[in-house]
Parts: structure tokens; sequence; C-alpha cells
């Protein structure tokens, strides 16, 4: 049986070195995006630690700039293993660099790196912050579930432990929002959600019929960006309700 065929059939694959290069280029190019994501999340996400109203709300958000570093390393580390310069590569594009708050980009990528598109826009203070952190960290969870049984078992094993760990993400900005809302800035998070729910769900893979058959065919995408996106969409409606909140799009 060839490695296509092979792949076709539920096989996984554990090494470089029969991996076919077809595969290779959609595998590394996943990883990238979510190396890139990573890191130019924790980049922008550093800049707000300062902005935490108290020593708890910092050292939560000091951790996530950590978590997210770590997460992309493990990653790098992987691509390293198929010739990707890793000291470079986190040295080269500016992780920091973010466009204008008013600008419109979809889903496009930045010239300099393959970082999704809403990790080209600013943050702008504590509530914003926290706010797209829980909108991208539930959104991170529904890709994940895909993500976490690809066919390429390596990389498999290191996104089931970043799921983990974007979970809790999720789950300290919620509780961030909680408290923003007891202290009367629920304008404020509900200004911020309308602002992120178009530019995270512009997140969610628009990969054509046939990309996503030949990614079905490889292992390395089962379900439609669409679905996820909706299934995201279903979940925030009523996350944010149960915050008191409303869920635009």
């Amino acid at each position: 049986m060839d490695i296509e065929t092979y792949l076709e059939n539920g096989g996984v694959l554990s090494n470089p070195s029969n991996v076919p290069p077809r595969y290779r280029a959609e595998l590394l190019k996943l990883m990238a995006t979510f190396v890139d994501s990573e890191l130019a999340g924790a980049a922008g996400f550093a800049d707000t630690i300062n902005a935490g109203p108290g020593l708890k709300e910092r050292i939560a958000a000091a951790k996530i700039v950590l978590e997210k570093n770590s997460n992309a390393e493990k990653v790098l580390k992987l691509m390293g293993e198929f010739g990707a310069d890793e000291a470079r590569y986190v040295q080269h594009h500016p992780w920091s660099a973010r466009l204008p708050r008013e600008a419109d980009i979809g889903a496009q990528r930045s010239e300099h790196d393959m970082r999704l598109a809403l990790f080209n826009y600013p943050l702008e203070g504590w509530a914003d912050a926290v706010t797209m952190n829980l909108l991208m960290g539930r959104a991170v969870g529904v890709q994940m579930r895909d993500f976490s049984s690809l066919s390429y078992q390596p990389l498999a094993e290191v996104f089931r432990e970043a799921a983990l760990v974007e979970q809790r993400h999720a789950e300290l900005a919620h509780e961030g929002i909680e408290r923003l809302i007891s202290q009367g800035q629920g304008g404020q998070v509900e200004a911020s959600v309308a602002y992120w729910m178009p530019r995270v769900a512009a997140s969610f893979s628009g990969a054509s019929d046939d990309k996503l058959a030949r990614l079905r065919k490889h292992g390395l995408r089962q379900a439609a960006g669409a679905d996820e996106r909706a299934i995201w969409q279903a979940d925030m409606a009523a996350e944010l309700a149960g915050l008191g909140l409303k869920a635009l799009s």
C-alpha cells in the first residue's frame, strides 16, 4: 500500500522521512500558521500585562504570554525536524507589528508571516484584550477538536496538550470579563465583542471544497471551516448571554 492510500484509509505518520511532498507542504503550512499566530498573539498580549488592574490579572496575563510562547516552541521544534531554522524563524518576523485599528483585511494574511488575520489588529486596553482572548480562545477550542486527531502523530500530540492550555486561557478570560462587568465595564466589553466577533469569525478556514477533500484524504483536516464557525457562534452566543452580553457577528 502506498503512502497516499495509507493516509486515505486512516493511517498516521510520525517521521519526516516518510512524508509525501504535497502532505509535507500542507503540514508545514498548518504548523507555520499555528506558530506565527501564537507568537504574534503572545507579543500583542504582552503589551497589555501592565494594563491589568491588579497583580492577579497581571500574573494571569504573563502566564498566558509564557504558555503561548511555549506552545509555539513545541510546534517550531517539529518544524525544525523538517529543516526549518528555529532560531532565525523567531527573530525573522515582526511579531509585534499591527495594522491601524480601523483596518479591515478580512481573512488576508500579513505579508510578513502566516499569522491569522486578526493578529494584525491592535489591542486597546485591558477590557479589549480580555474580550479578544475569550473569543479567540473559544474559537481555538473548536478548531483543536479537529487538529488534535490529525494524521501527523507528533503534531497531534502537541495540539492535544495545547488545547488544554488554550482552554484554560479562555477560562481565565471568562473570569476576567465577569470581574469587568461587576466593576461596571460591561459597555466596554460589549464594544470589544462587536469589534472582535467578525475578525475572529474570519479565522475559520475558508478552504475550497477541493482543498478540503484533499486535506481529508491526508488526514490533516475533517471539519469544514463554515461548520466550525457555526458551532463557535452558537457557543459564544450562549456564553455571552450567560454573562449578560450580546453576541454580535
